[in-house]
């Protein structure tokens, strides 16, 4: 018997945010970001096999940054990634990366490099969809994901903010998408496994270094201690309640 990749309870979870955000549209073309993370792989495989099951068609094209790329062909993690997408179907363009992240660097903090190399990636992806006329961008980010980066956000940029599932871009000449974002890291991790990809190994320095990484030490901590604690973070993030927040220069009437 041939074994289920999507359980029922995951592929109604998936469907949700789609539908939720209106991620998806007949005659879409959709960029999706392979980095090699069992994230981006495991989305590259569900948006191959919800266009073969959806009443809508649309294009589907992997990308790649590649972060160590040759003189003459694709660095090695590339070409793992390439096998990998080639294994689902999928055929993959390699970007080499347009600013690599110095080893080390005396004095930098890491959060500042880790911000600039992310960002010159995004905008390669953004650059790469306008030019050859992708008007989504799906990426493998997921619910443990948004909420490690509100608390970013909050403890080192001093705003309240994550990412948004489906956000529009370029007065909408570009949206981004993040299917997974009803889903845990531990069950995004079990999609890749049940398609039978191993991860690629990242090729960044700072891997384990960086900010995101304590954060996701903390949280872990928190949910160890507090029962329930991750959904009733995802759940707040969409229940912002401003006028408990704070304001200057305006006051509120006291509610009942």
């Amino acid at each position: 018997m041939k074994k289920q990749v999507l359980s029922r309870e995951i592929n109604r979870r998936i469907g949700q945010a789609m539908h939720a955000y209106a991620m998806l549209a007949d005659g879409d073309r959709v960029l999706v970001a392979v980095s090699g993370g069992a994230d981006s792989m495991a989305l590259a495989w569900v948006l191959a096999h919800w266009r073969r099951k959806a009443p809508i068609d649309y294009g589907l094209q992997a990308v790649h940054v590649d972060m160590e790329p040759g003189p003459d062909r694709p660095g090695a993690a590339a070409r793992q990634v390439i096998a990998c997408m080639e294994r689902i179907g999928l055929s993959v363009r390699v970007l080499p990366v347009s600013r690599r992240p110095p080893v080390d660097r005396d004095g930098e903090d890491t959060r500042d490099i880790c911000f600039r190399c992310a960002r010159s990636r995004r905008n390669q992806l953004f650059e790469f969809a306008r030019r050859h006329g992708f008007n989504r961008l799906a990426l493998g980010h997921h619910r443990d994901d948004i909420i490690e980066t509100f608390f970013l956000n909050l403890t080192c940029a001093g705003n309240i903010s994550t990412m948004r599932p489906c956000q529009r871009l370029f007065s909408g000449r570009l949206t981004v998408i993040r299917p997974l974002s009803y889903l845990g890291k531990e069950e995004v991790e079990v999609i890749c496994r049940r398609i039978g990809l191993v991860p690629v190994r990242t090729p960044c320095p700072l891997s384990g270094k960086t900010m995101r990484s304590e954060v996701h030490d903390m949280l872990r901590e928190i949910y160890t201690r507090i029962p329930g604690a991750r959904q009733h973070i995802f759940a707040a993030l969409g229940n912002v309640r401003t006028e408990y927040l704070l304001t200057p220069g305006e006051s509120h009437a006291d509610n009942p």
